[in-house]
């Protein structure tokens, strides 16, 4: 997984009006697919600078963040909140088999070379699910950002490659598996966030994909 260099810089994009908006659309997806009640264990994979993780720990749930980068999860730490944070790869998590209620993936997987391999070691360390976030290849978000920015270097993935080439490889199999996408207007003005709430989250060419395994 690459390293992100200024923890503070990644950080501040969240707390911009357009920021802000994608994050509330990624993360109520993320919700919506994990249906996890209050004292439910989450493991946040490439959990970075906390962001994600200190949202799940304000809705009521116990999270472990998760994160290669040292400069990451010291800025983490800083935030205060009930997270614990430790430094590891999602290629082998440090965690015994389903010692997590649910894990969740915010866009992180973009950055693992072997996807298919920190899946699978989701899986195995997920008692009842666990719900992928994932930058979407067929988006409009793919067509403005793809090779910019903090997207420099990042993967695109699209829904027919995790169904037809990485879920077959997880055992058991999945049970349940629900697509959704957000984020089909990624500028993010008034029109788009309005236009947002009339399309449904079953289309599948928003620039956030969202795939939540349940066992």
């Amino acid at each position: 997984m690459k390293s992100i260099i200024d923890p503070a810089a990644y950080e501040s994009w969240y707390h911009t009006p357009r920021g802000q908006w994608v994050a509330d659309q990624e993360f109520s997806l993320m919700q919506h697919l994990l249906m996890a009640g209050e004292g439910t264990t989450l493991l946040d994979i490439g959990c970075g600078t906390g962001y994600f993780s200190c949202r799940f720990a304000r809705s009521g749930l116990s999270v472990t963040g998760i994160d290669p980068d040292p400069a990451m999860l010291k800025f983490a730490r800083t935030k205060g909140e009930d997270v614990r944070y430790l430094q590891g790869s999602a290629l082998e998590l440090p965690f015994p088999d389903y010692a997590f209620d649910y894990t969740v993936a915010v866009t992180s997987f973009c950055f693992i070379d072997a996807p298919m391999q920190a899946l699978q070691e989701m899986w195995r360390v997920s008692r009842y699910g666990l719900v992928l976030g994932l930058l979407n290849r067929y988006s409009l978000l793919h067509m403005k950002k793809q090779g910019r920015g903090s997207y420099l270097g990042a993967r695109w993935d699209t829904a027919s490659e995790v169904l037809n080439e990485w879920l077959p490889a997880l055992s058991p199999a999945p049970g349940d598996i629900v697509v959704r996408s957000a984020v089909f207007l990624p500028q993010g003005t008034r029109i788009a966030q309005w236009l947002e709430q009339c399309l449904p989250g079953t289309l599948t060419w928003g620039g956030f994909l969202a795939i939540g395994l349940k066992r």
